[in-house]
């Protein structure tokens, strides 16, 4: 069942990757995306970095693993991503 419920929110939601830097939190991790952005008038390219909180029941996954995250619909005030399992 979580499967179809996977597939169906890969058609609605962003896929995003990026690596836990914190799983202090119960069936939390925060996860580091980092994205390159060009400057509209210079051209350079810039890192920018977000941290997203996402949900990972059972707290599975380690400090320092880069793992895919799928957006959904919000489980907390904060948390709007969960893991994306293989």
């Amino acid at each position: 069942m979580t499967e179809k419920i996977i597939k169906k929110e890969q058609n609605e939601g962003k896929v995003l990757s990026g690596k836990i830097v914190s799983t202090k939190m119960k069936d939390t991790i925060v996860v580091l995306v980092e994205r390159f952005t060009k400057h509209p008038k210079y051209g350079k390219f810039l890192k920018r970095q977000k941290k997203f909180k996402v949900h990972d029941a059972g707290n599975k996954h380690k400090e320092g693993e880069v793992v895919q995250i799928i957006e959904t619909k919000p489980i907390s005030k904060g948390k709007h991503f969960m893991v994306l399992e293989k």
